[in-house]
């Protein structure tokens, strides 16, 4: 009969501690919880500070742009 009480005295301890309001291990798992979004916060950070702007490309017109933008130019014909 020990046997069996000693071996339901953690499930005895966690219920009581529930009961109690208290529950084992919330600090820890918040600890945890902060920690991995710390983490992940950086990384996004980091991610970008990694993308610098690149300076805008000189855009060079081409194909049926050259030809619209020489149309454009002029006056209707007559």
């Amino acid at each position: 009969m020990t046997e069996i009480l000693i071996a339901a005295l953690p499930l005895l301890a966690l219920l009581a501690s529930l009961l109690f309001g208290r529950y084992p291990g919330l600090e820890t798992a918040m600890r945890i919880a902060d920690r991995i979004a710390s983490r992940a916060r950086e990384r996004v950070s980091a991610a970008l500070d990694s993308r610098r702007p690149h300076p805008p490309a000189a855009h060079a017109a081409h194909g049926g742009q050259v030809l619209a933008f020489s149309i454009a130019g002029r006056a209707p014909p007559a």
